[in-house]
């Protein structure tokens, strides 16, 4: 079973997931969040399971209640724990809204860091990906100003790691080939644009090649993400969030999928946000949903295959 959270109760979420059950597309989905919310909002025919977490306050489309942030993660934790404990093989998560937790005063910065807390793990990679390339972040969601002092040679080691890794437990890729962006314009420019290459990410990318993993670059990100570059590569490693994710977006948003990388648990989610200002209007398009279950199924298999051998 794959566990999908519906996310924050006043975004799109819920509709999402009622197109692909009305195109019966979640045979092998159980839902978590609250059975009433939810039954509202499926087809009526539907026998998609419910695991039932019920939100403290009734919720309206569009506007956010800072009483249900506690619900929203705790959604998010169920399936967390269900895939540690072996309940669920995968959790695909429905966006939620970050600002509206914190209003709450609640200490949050996004699923990726949450799950890394709920299930120990001690470093996680935010990865989003299309049909046209995948995209790794060596930072995340911090302010651009603290970004440089975030850029260490621990941090990119420890990315890199994981990247290599899942490209080829998840991805079944033997040999990732992965390029890595520059920080600064022009990379650097042999140091009159920024010293982060040659002082941090030049010796950290050299050391990594010595443990046999393939890597080009640093190369400047207005190179790089150019479509006869992009082809070149099994994945991509940009130093910050929208580095990569602005011209991953671009290439395919709505289809795209967020995944986390390093975590014990398979875990996908949409490229997108919780829309409030269509919420409840059944225009939402589903396919970065679909996408996303459709790259955890694939994960499961692989995994399943792998256990056999």
């Amino acid at each position: 079973m794959i566990a999908i959270t519906v996310g924050e109760p006043a975004g799109i979420g819920l509709e999402l997931v009622s197109q692909l059950a009305a195109n019966n597309e979640l045979t092998d989905c159980v839902l978590i969040g609250d059975e009433d919310w939810i039954r509202h909002s499926l087809p009526v025919e539907d026998s998609t399971p419910v695991h039932h977490i019920p939100m403290l306050e009734k919720s309206r489309f569009g506007h956010l209640n800072v009483n249900n942030s506690g619900y929203v993660l705790a959604t998010i934790k169920a399936a967390a724990l269900g895939c540690l404990s072996g309940q669920y093989q995968a959790m695909v998560t429905c966006p939620i809204h970050k600002g509206v937790i914190n209003d709450a005063g609640i200490q949050f910065s996004g699923h990726t860091e949450y799950l890394a807390e709920i299930t120990a793990t001690p470093k996680v990679v935010m990865m989003l990906l299309n049909e046209v390339m995948k995209v790794a972040l060596v930072t995340t969601h911090i302010p651009l100003k603290d970004v440089s002092s975030h850029v260490t040679d621990s941090e990119i080691k420890q990315v890199v790691r994981i990247l290599n890794s899942d490209m080829i437990s998840k991805f079944g890729v033997k040999k990732p080939e992965i390029a890595v962006c520059g920080l600064n314009p022009h990379a650097g420019e042999d140091g009159h644009l920024g010293r982060e290459e040659l002082d941090t990410i030049i010796p950290a990318l050299a050391n990594l090649r010595q443990e046999g993993i393939d890597l080009c670059g640093p190369i400047p990100a207005d190179t790089l993400f150019t479509p006869d570059k992009v082809k070149q590569y099994d994945a991509i490693l940009a130093m910050y969030h929208d580095q990569g994710l602005a011209p991953l977006k671009y290439a395919g948003f709505g289809e795209s999928v967020n995944m986390t990388l390093g975590l014990p648990i398979i875990r996908t989610s949409v490229d997108h946000g919780t829309a409030l200002d269509i919420a409840g209007q059944r225009i939402a398009k589903a396919g970065s949903l679909r996408a996303a279950i459709k790259l955890a199924r694939t994960c499961v298999n692989r995994s399943g295959e792998t256990q056999q051998v």
